[in-house]
């Protein structure tokens, strides 16, 4: 059991998890659209994987995230090699498939934002200014980031013509998206500093899940206006996203949110697959 729990415990610290989320929010975005099949999901997952331990080793090299501190140090050397694979990975499907390389050059603001979200674009004496550290704009910015990212890029290098649906969906997802990153501000409630100004700080808990609750109301009303809309599984996964809010807190484990409110994507797509 314990080997278990350590295997468990690489897959979320490591975010792969994360990366596996991606994959399936990409994958939505296809499907949706009647993409046929491309590197783009892996392409995406790679790149958080290596972004993301990035994020990580420079966020404990500022002595913030001091609770992964220890995990993070004892398995830095898989880390890297992880890191290593992805970068390869990037790397050959860029250069030796069929990938269309000028969609990257569509990603790149939402890439400078995920950069510039822990990295300050100013850093003083008394306050480093990055996306993360603007009042309110933190979650806006993972939101935006991830929406576009998963939705316009895969379209983009699919050569797909973007319609009202597209823009639709990029709408929808920032929604949903900002739905389940609240789980996340809700537990650093105490951890992140007041200055922040996170939704939860400003409204509260109760407030919060109900702004939630709401943008996920929302969420699922869009998918009337669009052509043959994907009604069953958006009201579906919208009662999901809306289950792991309501019953969050400042005292959930990290395994609530790391692993469980970072499923959506994956129970999303199963739904896609079996209703769409």
């Amino acid at each position: 059991m314990s080997f278990l729990k350590k295997i468990f415990e690489f897959y979320v610290f490591s975010n792969l998890h994360v990366a596996v989320a991606g994959f399936c929010l990409v994958k939505i975005s296809l499907l949706k659209f009647g993409q046929k099949e491309s590197f783009v999901p892996l392409f995406v997952a790679l790149s958080i994987v290596l972004s993301y331990n990035f994020i990580r080793f420079y966020e404990l090299k500022t002595k913030r995230l001091i609770w992964l501190k220890k995990w993070f140090n004892k398995h830095k050397l898989t880390l890297l090699i992880l890191s290593i694979v992805a970068f390869l990975g990037l790397f050959s499907i860029f250069f030796f498939t069929n990938f269309n390389q000028i969609s990257v050059f569509w990603i790149l603001p939402f890439i400078t934002i995920t950069v510039f979200y822990v990295i300050p674009i100013y850093k003083s004496i008394k306050f480093e200014y990055s996306f993360r550290n603007f009042p309110i704009i933190k979650i806006f910015s993972i939101a935006i980031s991830w929406a576009g990212i998963t939705v316009f890029f895969p379209l983009v290098e699919a050569e797909f013509k973007f319609n009202i649906d597209v823009y639709l969906e990029f709408f929808q997802r920032f929604l949903i998206l900002i739905a389940i990153t609240l789980p996340f501000d809700i537990r650093d409630l105490e951890s992140d500093s007041k200055e922040m100004k996170t939704l939860p700080q400003i409204f509260g808990v109760k407030k919060s899940k109900s702004i939630g609750l709401l943008l996920l109301s929302l969420f699922v009303l869009i998918e009337f206006l669009k052509e043959g809309g994907d009604i069953i599984s958006t009201n579906l996964i919208a009662v999901i996203a809306g289950f792991f809010l309501k019953f969050t807190n400042e005292y959930q484990t990290r395994y609530y949110t790391a692993f469980w409110v970072e499923s959506v994507p994956v129970f999303w797509l199963i739904l896609i697959i079996l209703f769409l």
